[in-house]
């Protein structure tokens, strides 16, 4: 499903994050900027060690925060690592909202045009993708309303059941019928 906001699109796809043609994508961290399990394990089994051991350079970092590291043999130029949960893999509401929102600031400050991002802490972190959709999705439509730089959104999930609820949730946001 892809929709217009502005100037910009926005894009609900099933596949796998490492595989999108675009200039940078989101993984889910903790604030240590370990790269365990999830998507980050899978960014960093399949781009290198050096994009953890240079996120690990820059960290701890408070909960609700992203750094930007190289994309290492991924297709992408850069990870962005949104800190949406602690050395507890625990994820709130509130940490899923900031992080999105420092990712989604961070792909502005650094001129990205195009970003792929995931469903943050609902594998690791066990976090409902009903609320996650929903949280991000607001995020990122808001967030669009104002960028400068960023054209192309793509969120990229990676089973049929997160795929279904994050494209019934935009949906929702964006039909004219009656709520």
């Amino acid at each position: 499903m892809k929709i217009r906001v502005l100037n910009a699109s926005l894009e609900v796809i099933q596949g796998d994050i490492t595989e999108v043609d675009v200039e940078a994508l989101v993984t889910p961290a903790n604030n240590h900027l370990w790269m365990g399990g999830g998507v980050a394990g899978i960014v960093k089994s399949k781009g290198g060690e050096g994009i953890e051991k240079e996120a690990v350079k820059q960290g701890p970092v408070k909960i609700g925060s992203a750094v930007m590291t190289t994309g290492g043999a991924l297709k992408v130029r850069h990870v962005i690592h949104a800190a949406a949960m602690g050395q507890d893999l625990k994820a709130s509401e509130e940490s899923i909202r900031t992080s999105t929102q420092a990712g989604l600031r961070l792909a502005e400050e650094k001129g990205i045009r195009s970003l792929a991002l995931p469903a943050i802490a609902t594998g690791a972190g066990g976090f409902s993708p009903y609320v996650c959709a929903k949280i991000m999705l607001e995020e990122t439509i808001e967030f669009l309303t104002n960028t400068q730089t960023v054209r192309q959104i793509l969120f990229v999930l990676f089973d049929q059941k997160t795929y279904d609820i994050f494209k019934e949730e935009l949906g929702k946001m964006f039909s004219s019928g009656p709520k």
